[in-house]
């Protein structure tokens, strides 16, 4: 089990289980709009519960084979963020995608730096991988400047990488290469 982080004003940093699903519910519906223009569009039972159980439980899953590894970032019981490193590939490539958002109440606070950070050190220490990778909107500097102070740096640009809030768009890459221990 990784352990819990607290990071600046008591917000914590821990693994996400299938418990926190009313609460990802409510943080979805609190910055949906807040959102928006960061993500793709969502079906409608994004927003219930019943919608929020079921991802999470594949979610989890898929924690379980080895291949993503959730966060929540909580104020007592309220989620105001999440990371999420998704499609771990072992082998000689120990590589993962990370992908993060902080509820609009928290921004500006350097949760988002503090938590990435976090994640990149247990993803070397505790998951053993050699690099992260992340992408961004081409004018979504906040979370570029995030990506630099973590620790990454850009090495392209994407033409129509992701449909996100109903359209194809170029994303910026990041990566971080966590070390230089051999795979095998």
């Amino acid at each position: 089990m990784i352990e819990d982080v607290t990071l600046a004003g008591g917000v914590v940093l821990r693994q996400m289980t299938e418990q926190d699903a009313e609460a990802l519910l409510a943080a979805c519906i609190r910055n949906r709009e807040h959102l928006r223009r960061w993500e793709p569009r969502r079906p409608e039972d994004f927003y219930t519960l019943a919608g929020q159980a079921i991802r999470l439980k594949g979610l989890l899953q898929q924690q379980a084979r080895d291949q993503a590894m959730p966060w929540a970032l909580t104020d007592g019981e309220r989620i105001v963020g999440r990371v999420t490193l998704n499609d771990i590939v072992r082998g000689p490539f120990l590589n993962a995608q990370m992908g993060y958002w902080i509820d609009a109440d928290y921004t500006g606070r350097g949760l988002a730096t503090q938590a990435a950070l976090e994640v990149c050190r247990m993803a070397d220490q505790d998951l053993g991988l050699h690099r992260i990778a992340a992408g961004t909107l081409l004018d979504n500097v906040a979370s570029q400047s995030v990506l630099r102070k973590a620790g990454f740096e850009r090495f392209g640009t994407a033409p129509r990488y992701l449909e996100i809030d109903g359209r194809w768009q170029d994303h910026h890459l990041f990566q971080r290469i966590l070390n230089d221990r051999p795979a095998f």
